[in-house]
């Protein structure tokens, strides 16, 4: 019982869904939302479940002392910092009332102070990582390496001034050949029949495991794949 309940629910919930995406007409018509406002209610547990189990791996690794334990001593520290200055809004100009993104609270001075400029210096890290990344994918080791070599390198120079420099002096009659024309072509055709391709795959994929998980052939969310 304990796992049919479950899905049921899931046929019941997801078989609706469906039904007020292709029947606008009430009772279906609103479905979308009124369910929208329970997956909001729902989340809302999840995020203090996740907050929960974050709080208990981290004072378990503390307790036993594991590898990189005084990492765990900084998260929690910002994570109950955050929560109480959220929480509480200490420092908000409008009080418990205000919005707790507000500018002049300590949530506000927290999160531009100290996040935003470890969120920007993670992104320049990661920098040197596609760099190296795309060093080793455009080594031209096969056919399909070089075209993706010759391409990436004709974009770059076609987006800068360089490759406008380089090729201004093509005539009208074949100015496609200029290199920010033909960056253009590449992004423009190529690469969006790629990018068309793998979003067509994606809907293929998701429209596949949703039926999956309506019709209870997939389990694996209810934590095991057995009766």
């Amino acid at each position: 019982m304990k796992r049919t309940v479950p899905l049921l629910i899931t046929l019941v919930v997801g078989a609706a869904l469906i039904i007020a995406d292709f029947v606008p007409h009430r009772p279906f018509g609103t479905l979308g939302d009124d369910f929208s406002l329970y997956f909001d209610i729902i989340a809302v547990f999840a995020f203090i479940l996740g907050g929960g189990n974050l709080v208990r791996v981290h004072i378990m690794k503390l307790s036993k002392k594991r590898k990189d334990w005084p990492f765990s001593i900084v998260t929690l520290a910002g994570f109950f910092i955050m929560l109480a200055a959220g929480l509480l809004k200490i420092g908000n100009p409008d009080d418990i009332k205000g919005d707790v993104a507000a500018l002049g609270s300590l949530f506000s001075d927290l999160y531009i102070s100290i996040f935003t400029p470890l969120q920007a210096s993670m992104f320049a890290l990661l920098a040197f990582f596609v760099g190296s990344a795309s060093y080793r994918a455009f080594r031209a080791k096969n056919k399909e390496a070089t075209i993706l070599l010759v391409s990436a390198f004709l974009i770059l120079l076609g987006r800068t001034p360089l490759g406008l420099w380089l090729t201004e002096g093509i005539p009208d009659s074949i100015s496609f050949l200029e290199l920010p024309n033909l960056a253009n072509w590449i992004l423009d055709v190529p690469n969006l029949a790629g990018q068309r391709a793998i979003m067509i795959g994606i809907a293929l994929g998701v429209i596949s495991m949703s039926l999956r998980v309506i019709l209870g052939v997939e389990r694996t969310y209810l934590g095991q794949d057995n009766d």
